[in-house]
This record gives C-alpha cells, sequence and structure tokens, in this order.
C-alpha cells in the first residue's frame, strides 16, 4: 500500500522506521483524476515558462496544494528506481461575472482551447520538477463539470506518476496554470536514502550500499561502516551550517568495512557524516563541484576540487547525529569566539549555527560578575559569522558583550577592548534618565544595584555622589552611549583611590609602628617561645611493642613546644658513635639550653638500675647495640648521688606497666610521673617556666594521652605483660 510522504517524513526522524514503497511497473508517465474530473497527460515534456499573472475572465480552475508520495518505478522486479508521485488539488477561483448568461458559464478557462460552452471548466496545469541532475516539466489538461463549480471551493485532484529521483537527493516542485492567474505553488523536500527504505532488494545501487551507525564508548565515538571487503566508497564528515555553505573537515576514500574513532571533543551539532559508493563503473563524464564529494574510480581528483559524474552513479546517504548531544553542544560553546572589528564591529565566530541572545555588560575590576546594561540596552538575538554593530558612541575597556545560548543557558563573556585599551579601569558608571522639562536623575551602577547618587546608602557611589556630580557636569566623564531617554557615562575614580590609599598608606605606617614597640618589648620572650625547651628521653630498649610506646610519647611531645630527642631517631648517629658518646653529647647539649633529661623507667630499666647500684661494674657492657639506658646510667647515677639531679631530670612510668613503689628510692629525689594518668603534671614540669595556664596544658595532655593510648594498650595485652595475656609476671633480666 502507498505510503503518504507527510507520514513518512515523519517516521525518518531520529530513529529511521524501515518502510515498504508501492511498485509501478514500466516506464510510462500516467495522470488520474479524483471522481468527477477528466485530465489528459500530454506526450512528453515541456517548456517551463510561467509566465506573468494575468486577470481571470471569471471562475477559473487553479492549484490550491501540492502532496507527494515515494513509489517505485520498476523494469523488473528487482531493478528499480526511486519516484515521487505528486497529486496536485484543484479549486475554483474568481466568481461569475453574469452568472445567468448561459454562454459565459461554460466558456473555458483559456479562450484557446475551444470546448463546448455550458459544460464544463478547463484548465491547463503545469508541473515543474527538479533534483539535480534533472529537470522536467509535464502538462496536464483537467477538465470539472459546471455542476461542480463553486467559487472558492476544491473540486477534486489530479495525480501524476511520477518523476524518478535519486536517493538522498533534494526535489523541488512547482504548479501553475497557462495562463497563471496567481503565484505558483512551490515544494521542496529532502528524500530519503536507502536505510529508510525496504528497497534493499528492488535498487540496484542500495545493494552494496555502506551501511554506516554511530557507537558511544565512554568518552569515544565509533562510526562503524559495513561493507563487503571489495567495496569502494567514500567516508566524509563536514560542519553543515544554516548560515552559508557546508565545510569539509575530513574525508577519505576507504575500501572494504571500517570502525573509525572519534573523541568527545570533535563533536558538534552540525556535525554531520556522508558515505557514498559508485555503481555504474562505466567510463562518463566527470563534473567539477566544490564542496560535493561522492567517490568514482573514473573520476580523477584535482588538487582539492572534488568530482561527481554528470550521471547518478554514486548513492549518498548523510547522517547528523549529534544535533541533540549535550556534549557536542557544550564543545560548540566552548569553540565559539567573540572578535572585535574596528571601529564598533564585532561578529561571533563559531563552527554551527548558534541560537543565542548578546548585550552588554560593565565589568568592575576585581572579579566580580559583569552587571548588564539591560536594561537601557536590550537583548539581541546573534547570527554566527555576521558583523554586528554595537550601539556606542565610544569604546571603553570595562564593556563587554555577553551572550547566553538557549542550550541550557551557557554563558560567553569577552570584553573585546581588553587588549587595545589596556586593563580593567575603576571608573564608575552612571546611568542618566531623562525625563520632561530637562529633568533628570542619575544613579551609579554597583554591584548591589543602580545607586541614586546624593543618596544615604553606605556605598561608596553614595559617599562621592557630589564628587561624581561634579565631575560629570565638569566634562570629566565619557559618554558612551545615549538615546532620547537615557545616557551612560564612565566616570575615572583615580583621583578618589589615591585619596584613600594614602589614608590606607598612613594607617598601616601607625599600625606597624605599634608592632615594631610591642616586638622590642617582648624580644627576649619571643626569643624564649621561638626556642622550646629540649628534652632527651632515655629508656631501656626491651622489645618492638615498647620502642613503639616511646616513639608514641615522643611524636606527640615534638606536638607541643619542645625539641625531643631519642635514639629510635638518631640510630645512624648511635650506630657511628657508640651509645656512651651518643648520650654524652646529646645530655651535655640538653642541659646546656636549660632542657630536661626523661628517665621513662620500665622492668628492664629497673632491673639495670638496681645492677648498677648492686655491682657497677657488671653494667659496663651495654645490653644491646642501640641500648643508649644503659650506657647513660654511668653518668646518670653520679648526677644523683652526688645531689644535682634535681632540675635537671625528671622520671617517668607507664600504668599498668610499673607501679611507683618499683623505682628505685634513688631516682625519687626528682618527680616521677604515672603516664598517662599525670600528664598535665608531667607537661607542666617539662616546659617549665613557659608552660600555659592550666585550662590550656589540659587540653595538650588530652592531645598526648589520646596518641599514646593505642600503643600503650598494644603492650598491655602482649603476653607476659601485666593485665595481658600470661602469668602476669614479666623477667626483669
Amino acid at each position: 500500500m502507498p505510503v503518504p510522504w507527510f507520514l513518512l517524513s515523519l517516521a525518518l526522524g531520529r530513529s529511521p522506521m524501515v518502510l515498504s514503497l508501492e511498485k509501478l511497473m514500466g516506464p510510462q508517465d500516467t495522470a488520474r483524476c479524483s471522481p468527477g474530473l477528466s485530465c489528459h497527460l500530454w506526450d512528453g515534456d515541456v517548456l517551463c515558462l510561467p509566465g506573468s499573472i494575468v486577470s481571470a475572465p471569471g471562475p477559473v480552475l487553479v492549484p490550491t496544494r501540492l502532496q507527494t508520495e515515494l513509489v517505485l518505478r520498476c523494469h523488473q522486479e528487482t531493478d528499480c528506481d526511486l519516484c515521487v508521485r505528486v497529486a496536485i488539488h484543484l479549486a475554483v477561483h474568481g466568481h461569475w461575472k453574469e452568472p445567468k448568461d448561459e454562454a459565459k458559464f461554460g466558456r473555458a478557462a483559456d479562450p484557446e482551447l475551444e470546448e463546448p460552452v455550458n459544460a464544463f471548466l478547463q484548465a491547463q496545469v503545469v508541473l515543474s520538477f527538479q533534483a539535480y541532475p534533472t529537470a522536467r516539466c509535464v502538462l496536464l489538461e483537467v477538465q470539472v463539470p459546471a455542476a461542480l463549480v463553486q467559487p472558492g471551493q476544491s473540486v477534486g485532484s489530479v495525480v501524476f506518476d511520477c518523476f524518478e529521483a535519486a536517493l538522498g537527493a533534494e526535489v523541488r516542485l512547482w504548479s501553475y496554470t497557462q495562463p497563471r492567474y496567481q503565484k505558483e505553488l512551490n515544494l521542496t523536500q529532502q528524500l530519503p536514502d536507502c536505510k529508510g527504505l525496504e528497497v534493499r532488494d528492488s535498487i540496484q545501487s542500495c545493494w552494496a550500499l555502506p551501511w554506516l551507525s554511530v557507537s558511544a564508548d565512554g568518552d569515544d565515538v565509533h562510526l562503524v561502516l559495513d561493507v563487503s571487503e571489495e567495496q569502494h566508497f567514500g567516508l566524509s564528515l563536514y560542519w553543515n551550517q544554516i548560515q552559508g555553505p557546508t565545510k569539509p573537515w575530513w574525508h577519505k576514500n576507504l575500501t572494504g568495512p571500517r570502525n573509525i574513532t572519534l573523541n568527545h571533543t570533535d563533536l558538534f551539532p552540525c556535525l554531520c557524516i556522508q558515505d557514498s559508493y559508485s555503481f555504474f563503473m562505466a567510463p562518463f563524464k566527470c563534473h567539477l563541484l566544490l564542496e560535493a564529494f561522492p567517490y568514482s574510480s573514473n573520476c580523477l581528483f584535482i588538487l582539492l576540487w572534488k568530482v561527481w559524474p554528470l550521471e547518478p552513479d554514486s548513492v549518498r546517504t548523510s547522517i547528523c547525529p549529534f544535533t541533540e548531544d549535550p556534549r557536542a553542544h557544550r564543545n560548540l560553546w566552548r569553540a565559539a569566539r567573540l572578535r572585535l572589528l574596528p571601529p564598533r564591529g564585532w561578529q561571533l565566530n563559531a563552527p554551527c549555527s548558534l541560537l543565542a541572545e548578546a548585550t552588554l555588560c560593565w565589568q568592575a575590576p576585581g572579579g566580580g560578575p559583569c552587571q548588564s546594561l539591560v536594561p537601557p540596552l536590550s537583548w539581541a538575538n546573534v547570527t554566527v559569522n555576521k558583523t554586528l554593530e554595537l550601539p556606542l558612541l565610544n569604546a571603553h575597556p570595562n564593556l563587554c558583550v555577553q551572550q547566553v545560548s538557549s542550550w541550557e543557558k551557557l554563558q560567553l563573556q569577552q570584553c573585546l577592548w581588553a587588549d587595545s585599551l589596556g586593563a580593567l579601569k575603576d571608573d564608575m558608571l552612571l546611568v542618566e534618565t531623562r525625563g520632561p522639562q530637562d529633568n533628570r536623575s542619575l544613579c551609579a551602577l554597583e554591584p548591589s544595584g543602580c545607586t541614586p547618587l546624593l543618596s544615604r546608602a553606605s556605598t561608596r557611589a553614595a559617599r562621592l555622589g557630589e564628587e561624581l556630580l561634579q565631575d560629570l557636569q565638569s566634562g570629566q566623564c565619557l559618554q558612551l552611549w545615549e538615546d532620547d531617554l537615557r545616557a551612560l557615562w564612565a566616570c575615572p575614580m583615580d583621583k578618589y583611590v589615591h585619596q584613600r590609599w594614602a589614608l590606607v598608606w598612613l594607617a598601616c605606617l601607625l599600625l606597624a609602628s605599634v608592632l615594631f614597640l610591642l616586638f622590642l618589648f617582648k624580644k627576649d620572650h619571643v626569643k624564649a617561645a621561638a626556642r622550646a625547651r629540649a628534652a632527651l628521653l632515655l629508656y631501656s630498649a626491651e622489645d618492638s611493642g615498647f620502642e613503639r610506646l616511646v616513639g608514641a610519647l615522643a611524636s606527640a611531645l615534638c606536638q607541643l613546644p619542645l625539641r625531643v630527642a631519642v635514639d629510635l631517631w638518631s640510630r645512624r648517629e648511635l650506630s657511628a658513635q657508640g651509645p656512651l658518646a651518643w648520650f654524652h653529647a646529646q645530655r651535655r647539649q640538653t642541659l646546656q639550653e636549660g632542657g630536661v633529661v626523661v628517665l621513662l623507667f620500665s622492668p628492664g630499666a629497673v632491673a639495670l638500675c638496681h645492677e648498677w647500684l648492686q655491682d657497677g661494674a657488671s653494667a659496663s657492657a651495654p645490653h644491646g647495640p642501640h641500648d643508649a639506658f644503659a650506657a647513660s646510667l654511668s653518668c646518670v647515677l653520679p648526677d644523683f648521688l652526688q645531689g644535682r639531679a634535681p632540675g635537671r631530670y625528671v622520671g617517668a612510668y607507664f600504668d599498668g606497666l610499673l607501679h611507683s613503689e618499683a623505682v628505685p628510692a634513688l631516682f625519687r629525689s626528682v618527680p616521677v610521673f604515672s603516664l598517662p594518668s599525670q600528664l598535665p603534671d608531667f607537661l607542666g614540669t617539662l616546659q617549665g617556666p613557659g608552660a600555659p595556664r592550666p585550662g590550656r596544658l589540659g587540653q595538650r595532655a588530652k592531645q598526648v594521652s589520646r596518641a599514646l593510648q593505642p600503643a600503650l594498650d598494644q603492650v598491655l595485652k602482649a603476653p607476659g605483660n601485666p593485665g595481658g595475656p600470661g602469668d602476669g609476671t614479666r623477667d626483669g633480666t
């Protein structure tokens, strides 16, 4: 069943459906009429000479509407061509001059046609068809009985079969009468290609067509062409612009199936894909074209010009798959550029057409938003690559063009005079509104809005309102634009900025003097605060768990104003110098700087102290290559025995690992703290006179406790430790 073309055009949208077409056998053109009409098709084509419009002598038949339908004209069942069927709808135009005059009632519309009177109206209807490279005109004679003649009413239609056309071609139709009583009807349509019709088995040129599909894979787009291995075809990517001709971007002659990858940054809404192949391979002439590109092995490429044959041997299919792709529209907006054309013209350059509006805005220095000048100026529609004039009297670096796209409201802004007039100026834009009897009002454009001059607002324009008004009256402001009711002025603010900065510099100098005096007043205190108190941690390296606990304590103390030294962080120096030499150097430096030596008691450290107290010679050999505690006892014990320890040493042990009674009595001559239960007092003793207030000291103690507790819990849970798995005893040797 035939498919009306208007239904076909609805079906062939972004996802084309495959539709079958009616087949007409034989090469003859035919014409048929709707019931009640009679028609005749003249043999052969006629010249297309519309002529000028003449007045109708009375009621005449005229075409009112063209309707098209696609069919197949077949020489054999599998040898068909696409054909356009045209239906011309007719109506009566004009009125009877003498309705009761029988002689005039039946007179033909054309005086040269000798037909019986008082029987019918007759018209000669010309139907013109153009589709490159074909142009035809046919003539149809139509008669309507007098009984059907009602002025202004439709009388029926005549159907012509048919005009042959190439797949994918653009066809143009015209229809008028001879003589012509009104403007001719016209219709332009784009024919579908092989993909939208069920014609692959009927039209031989579709048998080997490169079937093109587009798929997305992440940021890449794949063009897949499914053809036979031997098939030659041409593939072209071009920008299809509404204004102006298409712009070729990429073209190749290929053979066999292909998978071509495009990056998502190459996508634009007007990016189209066209493939073509040659079906008839007989030699023929070639026609030189600038933009077309169908590929044929019988034609030569001349430099960058593209050729196609005079005969329609190349089948071309085109798709524009990215018209609604958000990525393509974002790419187009990023690629758009504004260009200044002296003296006050500008142009938007972009690969594709853009639906956008533009106006001027005022960009103040400082990076704030560009303030739109609507009103007083208005938005204007933008045409890509077309020069527009700016309605300005003078240019200014702060004047920018702002555009808003209809696609997701994207914005594009460019200050066109930034290069020629320099950087943005700290000028104040005044908006003048003119009323009757020379009344006028002025306001200053600020981020908060347009502030009236001489107002009590707390803005810069309000504070300088009188000065700005005087500048305007004295001619110091530059007029940018005006009409009958309003005007725009740019007033320089340099002198007011200089005055303001002079006060700022004076205030800065005064503040610097005060700070310098405070610096001199607290010089000694600042020095003391800058040099944090030194602390040397001594411990017995019993196992890896206890070393991690000591490391956690040392790291936490470093977050306070303390400079911590511990052998864990100096293993390379300890190995090079030896434990005894390393300890002597660290102890001397710590005590010379007013620091403190911290003795961390553990079961192993207590055992070493008892060995020294009972027999000092037995402890002369260190227990390990890095055991600084064992090496230090030779220097530490004399300080305690001779009473030099208070103020220099502090003792500490960890809760759950040792009881306070286990610390040898000799070492209780200095403060001994339990950690973390007595952390505030321990930290206060370490920091000495520079310790902070109790509240601040408590906060620091909580920080140290949070850092210390996980490592302490791990040591307490180890087998053999008090409170952990095991028998609750520990070998102190």
